[in-house]
């Protein structure tokens, strides 16, 4: 399937259903289709081919997320940009994508003025803006209102403050543009190219097919609980998972209830308010909503599946969410490369038979899923025993067609005939998939293996800790000392010296922190993930400066 398959499904099933819904403003499934026709031709009309790359630069907007089915029926490849990386970033992932398209919001717009004069393939610049570019509600076909189009020409200036030069208006894009049915074959199957976000160096670019996509809906699909139609709430930015999880969503006629930022008390009104049934939060979110107010007091009731991934999740506050949100907690553990549904643990599997919450269970991620091979293998490319540790490789219908024009990078991510993960864990007796931690992040001291995962897990134990990032920094003793960074909950303290002692007490003196500090908070992707490279980079400097401050 292509990605515009997913959305035509959905049409099937009722045009005049709601497909999309945010801050009172409705798409129908009729309504999002003939804006996909209308901004095919636009992409058409300005010479975009088949194959070509077009990206997307914008928050959470039903509008943005419209384009990615334009761009698909258009037979264009969607390439999703970060809204929160620098612009150097951004730049160079524009660039080694060979993006010629960049729709992007006005809020990017001095983002974009920055990086576009380095950006030659760049050969349209759409500005869409979020409040002024909508259709209407009630199903009036082909109403885009743009408020600020009256007061701007078609092309922007760069004397236009408000503007980037050389960019044209989302209604001015449109304008002339037909929502009359239109169907452009692909070059091949690449619906998507990915960026891994550079937190191993410079960013790569993953290509994934409507066959991993077609894989990861059909693997969602089976693995979860779904009645009747679906109401997914979409909190998460949508160019990463949020996203991803809504074409399966789509198949199925629901609808997504898009937020446009990380507002925890709307998230709550709106479940009860729209009887939301599925919706995805990384653990720092769930966190947060486990300690907010208005949870006691918000009727859940309709939460069929509450996904939670990205990050590893702590046992403590996953039994604590099972007890407060209720038995829908379900897990799902992918990564860009082989997206989602690598194993899975759906809500039933977080209890025993008995109806006890599955203690033993709690720090997987749950058994590798029906279409997935998932292995253990140590650094030789031997396939290891159950229980033995190495690093998670995986074989099957989600993996990567490959990283984009780098033949070197995946060539390594697929020695011995499986995409490796870069995660170590294992696989118990009875198929659970447990992951110790990042390779990258093992820790060495004094000749032992340290996994920061099982040191956070006990750190996050601690009643006062809301968050925390272990690493390893430089020394002379041990050549690595485990360090703690941790964020404690609001109105709660505890001291360095007293949290050491309660993880000694957990874990032992060798795997537990030698020095623990205390932030207010704690550095995060977009997707909720704790930026341990930012983190450890932060320690590192603060070493140096005591060191250049010994006399």
């Amino acid at each position: 399937m292509r990605l515009i398959d997913y959305l035509d499904k959905g049409a099937s099933l009722g045009e005049a259903e709601p497909c999309m819904e945010m801050q009172g403003s409705v798409f129908s499934y009729g309504d999002v289709q003939r804006l996909s026709y209308r901004i095919a031709n636009a992409l058409r009309a300005s010479g975009t081919r088949p194959g070509d790359k077009v990206a997307i630069l914008s928050h959470n907007d039903p509008v943005a997320f419209s384009c990615v089915f334009g761009i698909s029926r258009a037979g264009a490849v969607w390439c999703p940009i970060n809204p929160r990386s620098e612009a150097a970033e951004n730049r160079l992932i524009l660039d080694a994508f060979d993006c010629t398209v960049l729709i992007f919001q006005r809020a990017f717009a001095s983002l974009v003025e920055k990086i576009a004069p380095d950006l030659p393939k760049l050969r349209v610049l759409v500005c869409l803006d979020s409040k002024a570019a909508v259709v209407e509600p009630g199903g009036r076909t082909g109403a885009i209102a743009d408020a600020t189009a009256t007061a701007r020409a078609n092309v922007t200036t760069a004397a236009d403050p408000g503007g980037v030069a050389g960019e044209i208006s989302f209604q001015r894009w449109l304008e002339d543009t037909s929502d009359a049915p239109v169907a452009v074959e692909p070059v091949d199957d690449l619906a998507m190219i990915a960026g891994t976000g550079g937190t191993t160096g410079k960013p790569k670019g993953v290509m994934l097919s409507g066959h991993n996509l077609e894989a990861m809906s059909a693997i969602t699909l089976m693995s979860y609980p779904f009645r009747g139609r679906p109401v997914y709430l979409a909190l998460a930015p949508l160019t990463h998972a949020a996203g991803v999880l809504c074409m399966p969503i789509l198949t199925l006629g629901g609808c997504i209830q898009i937020m446009p930022s990380a507002d925890l008390a709307a998230f709550l009104e709106l479940i009860e308010r729209r009887r939301v049934t599925h919706t995805f939060l990384p653990p720092t979110l769930i966190y947060m909503l486990l300690q907010h107010p208005a949870l006691p007091r918000t009727d859940v009731s309709s939460l069929q599946c509450f996904w939670y991934g990205a990050a590893p999740i702590a046992a403590a506050r996953l039994e604590e969410a099972l007890l407060k949100i209720g038995p829908v907690m379900a897990q799902l553990f992918g990564q860009t490369e082989a997206p989602m549904m690598i194993s899975t643990m759906s809500p039933a599997e977080h209890f025993a038979t008995d109806g006890t919450i599955a203690r033993e269970r709690l720090t997987s991620a749950g058994r590798p899923t029906p279409l997935m091979q998932v292995r253990v293998m140590d650094d030789a490319g031997r396939l290891l025993p159950t229980g033995s540790r190495g690093e998670i490789v995986v074989r099957g219908p989600l993996v990567m067609s490959g990283y984009y024009k780098n033949a070197e990078a995946t060539a390594e991510a697929s020695r011995f005939g499986w995409h490796h993960t870069g995660d170590i864990g294992y696989l118990d007796a009875d198929n659970f998939l447990f992951i110790v931690d990042r390779a990258k992040d093992m820790i060495i001291t004094g000749g032992f293996n340290v996994y920061s995962v099982e040191v956070e897990q006990a750190l996050l134990q601690h009643p006062a800790v809301q968050d925390s990032a272990v690493v390893g920094l430089p020394d002379e003793k041990w050549g690595e000392r485990v360090t703690a960074v941790v964020q404690l909950h609001a109105g709660r303290a505890a001291q360095p010296d007293d949290i050491i002692a309660f993880v000694k007490e957990r874990i032992g003196s060798v795997k537990s922190p030698k020095h623990v500090e205390i932030w207010a908070d704690l550095p995060r992707s977009k997707v909720g993930k704790v930026l341990k490279n930012e983190i450890k980079a932060a320690l590192l400097r603060g070493l140096e400066e005591a060191q250049q401050r010994e006399p």
